[in-house]
């Protein structure tokens, strides 16, 4: 920096001395004389800088003057040689009384400045006396042309000094100074060469009519300040705009990480802290500069030393909670203004918010909600649903060629349940989303990429290569499959632990005339499942294998002529009872298949494709029905005992489902509160608002909520705070564990003690021996149902059961839901 400034102090000293020397070629019968005519050009150019205009970069503040109009007019004036000389009296004085009344600039920086002024005159005066003579000369386009050159030198000089005068000092390159000069000076560069260009004519036509040109000059400074100021502020709002929606992230390096980076884009900023209050009482500090490198560092909490002139401190407060502090330094050049400070101000408000978000994200491991996204849209990660992946895949293979090969590879993420088991809902579904952006970048211009449902991606291949042999469209197709197989294996975080994607890729090529899109997805789930079993990631169709498919696809035919009899699909009814009355508590309803030729199906065998399939909601209604049928068999013989009926995830998302149910109750004439729907965490951890709103239909009809395995899920209790309900079952999995693990105990003698506390059944599932029957009686469980007690029996040996527990317990039955409880 000082080498530069020494530098361009000797050129402008140099320069003003050899032009002293030089002739000054005036009429001997000038009026003016050589010392007036001087000192016109120091006040010329002096007014020049005095009439300054300034915005700020990302490197600092940055003057625009009327220096080439100065210079123009003076090249008319004043003899060349002396106006080096005069532009380092007018611009040091300038500069000067610029700092001592406003800037408080050092000494140091007013010289460079001067210097630098001087040095890009001399260059431009050379390149205007090398083309004309302009001194006293009459206007003429070929002289208008030397002088706009050496207007257009000056430009560059003191552009390009000032610029690499701002890099150097705050270690950025010249290029983004430079060019926002220019930007900035463009219009009033016009603008000064017309102005200078008039002036001239003006005194060559006579000087009185200088006398005019103060309002027009007024005013033109004015437009001048008016669109650098509209240009400043269409900017800023673009910049402060990016900078808040980049602070959208789920997590707290992320958000600070934004922060930084964008408050030292939307003001300019030296240095800019942001200092953020950990959960566990600690602070951490992510710190940028214009260098663009953002570090973070463990720190004490804030002292509250307050700021300097150039220094903007903000404390970040959601409510009376204090989430960090932002810190942001301006260039001592360039100190913040009032407009700077409310900026400032807002957004810190943005960044508080978003930093307690990012906070309530890590304490509860929660997903947030993104924006809805239109029907034919993944909610959780945006890409197209199976519906518009039908409907865009048949579209696109109708546009190609009959015989032009496609690809089509089905993706399902391996061991998905066991990251929901052990990390929670929320884990799993980062991890969907971080499947779905990895796709995204993998896939290709042309490519269709959707999220059928649950864990399972489809990419459609539309630019397979049309080669003679007839295997390389399968060879590429594979080729594919293994990179994305291999690309989505990078170990990547979820939920703070270190994991790596693996999935299983069933890929199905064929020419686009000879299927639609449903068929190949058939043919894709034949090869996943077969990638699946062969312990491989990727598999190839295999007409061979599809024979396992179809038998799944005659299952769900089969279904649907089940739903149609009255003998197939049947209840089997498994009581729970009160640990100390012997009292029953409920029953649930659990489905069987008696199938003609498969013999006796459990609920494992047939309900995850019918879950998967259209048959969903009637499959619910025949369920729903049978079991309302026993539950009034029951009240016409005086047994007043709930019963519960699982529901399925999907079940909630249809708004209709509250209707049905009614109607359901009001056909066997059964009250709702002896109606129990059975929901599980995957549901109620949704926060889906079609979801919330069936639920709050089926409450407000009186119908009781009860979640089953409870416990299971990472973030368990948070839903508690959302969604109202009655009755937690205890995961059988914990029951089972609970005599020889201090942990499961613990966390049945928890779940206990939150349904007693929110007024809540609790009801332990899986109950298979007296040890775990006295274990559940000492940790404050009332209720119970599995083996140890019955097993799930047909509905025409259940009344006598439920009869004869009554019976024995009816001294001691308690009510069914205490008073209160919600």
């Amino acid at each position: 920096m000082l080498l530069l400034t020494g530098a361009v102090l000797l050129t402008a000293l140099a320069a003003a001395a050899v032009g002293l020397t030089l002739p000054p070629r005036l009429p001997a019968d000038d009026p003016l004389g050589g010392p007036a005519r001087f000192g016109v050009a120091v006040a010329v150019f002096a007014v020049a800088q005095l009439a300054r205009l300034r915005f700020r970069t990302s490197a600092g503040m940055v003057s625009i003057t009327w220096g080439e109009a100065a210079l123009i007019v003076c090249l008319y004036l004043v003899p060349a040689g002396w106006l080096p000389s005069a532009t380092l009296l007018g611009a040091g004085f300038a500069w000067s009384a610029m700092s001592l009344f406003g800037d408080r600039r050092p000494v140091l920086e007013v010289v460079r400045i001067a210097a630098s002024l001087t040095a890009a005159t001399a260059l431009a005066v050379s390149v205007s006396t090398a083309l004309g003579e302009p001194l006293l000369a009459a206007p003429t386009p070929a002289l208008a042309l030397a002088v706009i050159a050496g207007s257009v030198t000056y430009l560059f000089t003191t552009a390009w000094l000032g610029g690499a005068t701002l890099a150097l000092r705050h270690g950025v390159p010249i290029g983004p100074p430079l060019l926002a000069a220019l930007r900035g000076k463009l219009l009033m560069f016009v603008g000064n060469v017309a102005v200078g260009l008039v002036v001239v004519a003006l005194l060559e036509l006579d000087p009185r009519w200088l006398l005019l040109l103060p309002p027009p000059l007024w005013l033109l400074q004015q437009t001048y300040r008016h669109r650098l100021r509209a240009d400043r502020e269409r900017r800023t709002w673009r910049a402060f705009a990016e900078a808040t929606a980049a602070l959208n992230q789920l997590d707290e390096r992320g958000v600070a990480t934004a922060a930084v980076t964008g408050a030292l884009a939307l003001f300019n900023a030296e240095l800019v802290d942001v200092d953020v209050a950990r959960g566990d009482g600690g602070w951490r500090r992510y710190r940028g500069d214009p260098g663009g490198q953002v570090v973070d560092r463990e720190v004490g909490p804030p002292a509250g030393t307050d700021s300097d002139e150039h220094e903007l401190l903000r404390t970040l407060t959601v409510g009376a909670a204090q989430v960090g502090e932002l810190r942001v330094r301006f260039p001592r050049s360039a100190p913040p203004s009032a407009r700077e400070r409310d900026a400032v101000a807002a957004f810190g408000d943005a960044l508080a918010a978003a930093l307690h978000d990012a906070a309530t994200h890590r304490e509860l491991r929660l997903v947030t909600a993104r924006s809805s996204y239109e029907a034919v849209h993944d909610q959780l990660t945006g890409l197209v649903n199976r519906a518009a992946m039908l409907s865009k895949g048949d579209q696109a293979l109708r546009q190609l060629a009959h015989d032009h090969p496609v690809a089509l590879l089905l993706l399902d993420i391996n061991q998905f349940k066991e990251v929901n088991d052990t990390l929670g809902h929320a884990a799993g579904d980062q991890l969907l989303r971080l499947t779905a952006n990895r796709l995204g970048t993998l896939a290709r211009s042309g490519d269709l990429l959707g999220r059928l449902g649950g864990d399972e991606f489809a990419l459609l291949l539309t630019s397979v290569p049309v080669v003679g042999d007839r295997t390389a469209p399968m060879a590429y197709a594979l080729r594919q499959a293994r990179e994305i197989a291999e690309r989505l294996a990078a170990p990547t975080e979820v939920a703070g632990v270190r994991m790596s994607i693996e999935v299983s890729v069933g890929v199905v090529v064929a020419d686009a005339g000879t299927a639609d899109l449903t068929e190949l997805l058939r043919r894709a789930d034949i090869a996943m499942y077969q990638a699946k079993e062969g312990g491989g990631s990727v598999a190839a169709y295999d007409s061979a294998w599809d024979a396992a498919s179809t038998d799944q696809l005659a299952l769900l035919a089969e279904l649907r002529e089940a739903l149609e009899v009255d003998d197939q699909l049947v209840l089997a009814l498994q009581p729970a009872v009160d640990l100390a009355t012997g009292a029953p508590t409920g029953v649930e309803a659990l489905i069987r298949w008696r199938h003609p030729r498969r013999g006796l199906l459990s609920p494992q065998d047939f309900i995850r494709p019918v879950e998967n399939s259209e048959q969903l909601g009637a499959f619910t209604r025949y369920v729903l029905d049978k079991a309302l049928a026993v539950a009034a068999d029951w009240a016409r013989a005086g047994l007043d005992v709930p019963i519960s009926v699982n529901l399925s995830a999907r079940s909630l998302l249809d708004r209709r489902l509250p209707a049905e149910v009614a109607a359901a109750l009001r056909q066997h004439q059964v009250p709702p509160h002896r109606l129990v729907l059975e929901i599980t965490e995957t549901v109620v951890m949704s926060e889906l608002e079609v979801i919330d709103e069936v639920l709050a239909t089926l409450r407000s009809m009186g119908v009781q909520l009860a979640v089953d395995d409870f416990g299971t899920g990472f973030s368990s209790l948070t839903f508690l705070t959302r969604i109202t309900v009655d009755e937690l079952k205890v995961d059988r999995s914990f029951v089972i564990r609970m005599v020889d693990s201090p942990e499961a105990a613990a966390i049945v003698r928890t779940t206990v003690g939150l349904a007693h506390e929110l007024g809540l059944r609790v009801v332990a599932e899986g109950v298979e021996t007296a040890e775990q029957r006295l274990a559940l009686t000492e940790l404050g469980c009332t209720a119970a149902q599995g083996y140890h007690f019955f097993k799930p029996m047909p509905p025409d040996k259940i009344a006598a059961v439920l009869g004869s527990l009554l019976d024995e317990a009816r001294p001691n039955v308690f009510p069914l839901r205490a008073d209160g409880a919600s």
